[in-house]
């Protein structure tokens, strides 16, 4: 086992600036950004004296709801050197859902971008905060949301009511050192520094309360699983605001003085060109982004021969898509990771030695000092490899708990400690986990059980199709029937017959889809996540009559 790490984030970071001064830390090459880890150090504890300038106190939620801008990576050290909460904010939000966040957080502060897509943040936070337009800075009142404060702005000269972020520098000059190093040695790394929002495609999105210690050991083991160094560079294309992008992505790198190379937005593109420009050694993505990538008409133009590892997570891996970036993007040591924002989030990762069939089947082992183990759902006896149960996990890296919401944190973890995380899966022999489904997605069409994701890898086998996903659709005569929403490759032309008659004769009667209907894209969640719930409200509307 190895020994865990005993750091605030902020400390953290210096600890890594110190080894690694010269080292690149943050390069952004289309706005010709590059901080070394000595100058993004220096330029988080200026923004942490700015905040304290505002009167920003330890233990104080600050919310942000911006893409992958370098203010954001900057904000989340600044902030966890003060002891604030960073508060992630999830980018496809409209103002409901805003108004919803910072009013379930208490946040005092929020910091935005222009706009993402096609919201316009600035409109959205003057509809949902009234106020603001006429409020001098610091002296908002909201009647909806007591709690607000500030708002600042992450770009240049900001709109009425708001701060410019880069204010924040010169506000301050005027803290001594020394009062910065007196809040940070009051610091305790089991401390709450950062409050994510679960995606919320089940009910009103929770609070889930990570510390330093949960993330700093988190990202670090992931980092020893992909074995970083300070000489690997890692490209993200996937949103800080989700823990893939700010733990698998920025905490993995920042543990090992590994550089990060943001992608603003997701575009396949600009991923390609920011690899070949940096030399990255490392990608991530889910399953959907490699598949832009690879598909991309100027795929073969880059040169991506630096590459060697990264992480594919967020939905199941087909075999295909594996093969294809281990072949052509040069990522002979690509990792897959399974977790949830409740567990900080990796509970289980690959090796980069380990087989691509063991990439491609299971989504790896326990990392260290993670416990794991399958449950039987309705006894919740422990079982034996082999056999399908809830995955629970124990260890340093389980949440704190949801925000204000014990009821619900006493439903996921239980009074031993264990997460229940909601996933069916199972562990074979040598200790490798196969997550087979959630419990919700298991479809049961007459009382056989049909776990999606098995029906889903056998269809994408089919040449021509590009992605699958199952779900159940509700029936009258067995409960459930199974309906499989199929994307086919570019140019490729296909029926709902050719699907059917790959599956005859191969897979059990009753797993075959009674339905089958094709689609461009799914709905997915803004951190890449395919919202299945979305796609079993269309199959109700498709099939009335199932």
């Amino acid at each position: 086992m190895s020994n865990l790490l005993h750091f605030t984030m902020g400390a953290l970071l210096e600890d890594t600036a110190r080894r690694f001064p010269e080292n690149d830390a943050l390069v952004y090459p289309d706005r010709g950004l590059r901080l070394s880890y000595r100058e993004f150090d220096a330029l988080c504890d200026r923004v942490a004296k700015g905040l304290m300038a505002i009167g920003v106190k330890k233990g104080e939620h600050l919310a942000i709801w911006a893409t992958n801008v370098p203010e954001w990576v900057v904000l989340q050290f600044a902030t966890a050197k003060i002891g604030a909460v960073l508060v992630t904010v999830n980018t496809s939000y409209k103002s409901a859902e805003l108004e919803y966040i910072l009013n379930q957080s208490d946040s005092s502060t929020l910091f935005l971008v222009q706009g993402f897509k096609d919201t316009n943040y600035v409109e959205t936070v003057n509809t949902v905060v009234p106020e603001l337009a006429t409020a001098p800075f610091g002296q908002l009142a909201c009647a909806k949301l007591p709690f607000l404060k500030n708002v600042i702005f992450l770009g240049g000269g900001a709109p009425a009511g708001m701060l410019a972020f880069n204010e924040l520098e010169r506000l301050g000059e005027k803290i001594a050192d020394a009062e910065l190093a007196a809040v940070k040695a009051g610091l305790d790394e089991h401390e709450v520094i950062n409050m994510q929002y679960t995606s919320g495609t089940t009910g009103f999105p929770k609070g889930v309360m990570l510390t330093h210690h949960n993330l700093v050991n988190n990202g670090f083991n992931i980092g020893e699983c992909m074995k970083f160094t300070e000489r690997d560079r890692l490209c993200i294309p996937v949103p800080f605001f989700h823990c893939f992008g700010c733990v698998l992505a920025v905490l993995a790198c920042v543990t090992h003085g590994t550089t990060m190379v943001p992608v603003e937005t997701f575009n396949p593109e600009a991923v390609l060109k920011a690899i070949e420009a940096e030399k990255c050694t490392g990608v991530h993505g889910v399953p959907t982004m490699f598949i832009a990538e690879l598909e991309h008409p100027a795929f073969r133009k880059y040169d991506l021969s630096t590459l060697r590892t990264g992480i594919m997570a967020g939905s199941p891996c087909p075999i295909e898509v594996m093969k294809r970036v281990i072949r052509d993007m040069h990522c002979s040591e690509i990792t897959i990771a399974y977790g949830q924002t409740e567990s900080s989030p990796v509970i289980t990762q690959t090796r980069t030695d380990d087989p691509i069939e063991l990439r491609v089947a299971t989504v790896g082992r326990a990392l260290p000092n993670v416990e794991v183990k399958i449950v039987d759902i309705e006894t919740g006896v422990t079982l034996p490899p082999g056999k399908q149960g809830e995955l629970c996990t124990r260890g340093y890296h389980v949440m704190k708990g949801y925000y204000k919401m014990p009821e619900e944190t006493a439903k996921a973890i239980d009074k031993d400690g264990w997460l229940h995380s909601g996933d069916i899966g199972m562990m074979d022999e040598d200790g490798y986990y196969a997550v087979t489904g959630r419990l919700k997605d298991m479809i049961i069409r007459g009382g056989e059980n049909i776990y999606p994701k098995e029906v889903e890898d056998f269809i994408h086998h089919m040449d021509g199709v590009a992605d699958v996903q199952v779900v159940g659709v509700p029936s009258v005569k067995y409960g459930e029937l199974p309906a499989a929403f199929v994307i086919l490759r570019p140019g490729v032309k296909l029926t709902a017959e050719d699907i059917l008659d790959h599956c005859r004769g191969k897979i059990a009667f009753y797993k075959i889809p009674k339905y089958v209907h094709f689609l461009d894209e799914y709905p997915m969640t803004a951190s890449g996540k395919i919202m299945k719930v979305k796609l079993r409200e269309l199959s109700a509307k498709l099939w009335p009559e199932a």
